[in-house]
């Protein structure tokens, strides 16, 4: 089908961040897109990017101070891992990837993933991007990507945890919340937080505190997301995982300074476990050296 919508391009000049991140900091959620010229976007998208290329995000890293990122594959550019994979092979070592693949993917083209550097794999369970995933068959999935050490980064709509929870509670493989379950600001004290933080206390559930631009009321500097964050620290900090989410696909809002993203974490993690949520929680997930 066609593109359904087109998306702004990122912020045209982020600013160095105040905050000087501690030396390892990965970023475990940002995305490579196109150039489309060599990676085509998928006929059926949701959306259509702008060109964001490995090496514009790689120049925005430097700026930041991130040493290490993790590259998420995104519904645009549907099962072709192709742009995501070679971003990884240019530095392999502080690199990794979060692929999409169809539920019937051949164990071989899996472990070649995995030789290549992903250690994840993604469902979307957001109605705006794609149909929801066949849960028989992604259980089926999430067992086979279990055997190599994987584990699976859910991306979802927050009125749909209610009947997710459970279901993620028992997978047998480490599950990684995307954007803080996109909820909103608002939600803070809300029956979806509720379900949220009975969740995290499953030792297989992660959570990623990104997403503060979308999951922001206010805008920047979107302190009103701090509630929502600093109860997921307080539940599991050891599974608890920061990430830019740059380009910010999809957002119906003015593009966020990276710059001042960065900066907000001496708001979102408290110093004593920057480390822990920059440096070491990634650095055991994803297998950093």
């Amino acid at each position: 089908m066609q593109a359904q919508r087109n998306c702004p391009p990122p912020h045209p000049s982020p600013s160095r961040p105040a905050l000087k991140l501690p030396d390892g900091a990965c970023d475990t959620h940002c995305h490579v897109f196109g150039p489309a010229a060599k990676y085509p976007f998928s006929q059926a998208r949701a959306y259509t990017p702008e060109d964001a290329p490995v090496e514009r995000l790689q120049a925005l890293h430097d700026l930041l101070g991130i040493s290490k990122a993790v590259y998420v594959q995104a519904s645009c550019h549907g099962f072709d891992n192709s742009a995501m994979l070679d971003a990884i092979a240019l530095n392999p070592a502080d690199r990794r990837g979060v692929c999409i693949v169809p539920a019937d993917i051949d164990q071989a083209a899996l472990v070649q993933l995995d030789r290549r550097g992903v250690r994840g794999a993604r469902l979307n369970f957001m109605a705006r991007l794609s149909a929801a995933p066949d849960r028989d068959a992604a259980t089926q999935l999430a067992k086979r990507i279990a055997a190599l050490g994987w584990h699976l980064v859910v991306h979802f709509d927050p009125e749909v945890l209610p009947d997710l929870s459970s279901w993620l509670g028992a997978l047998p493989l480490p599950v990684v919340i995307d954007h803080m379950g996109r909820l909103s600001a608002s939600d803070a004290d809300g029956p979806e937080m509720k379900i949220l933080l009975r969740l995290l206390e499953k030792d297989n559930v992660w959570c990623k505190i990104s997403g503060a631009e979308r999951n922001s009321l206010t805008g920047a500097p979107w302190h009103d997301v701090l509630p929502i964050a600093h109860g997921i620290l307080d539940v599991a900090p050891h599974r608890v995982l920061w990430g830019t989410d740059w380009p910010h696909p999809v957002l119906d809002r003015e593009m966020p300074d990276d710059g001042k993203l960065v900066d907000l974490i001496s708001n979102l993690i408290p110093d004593a476990q920057m480390q822990q949520v920059l440096v070491d929680n990634p650095k055991r997930l994803y297998g950093f050296a």
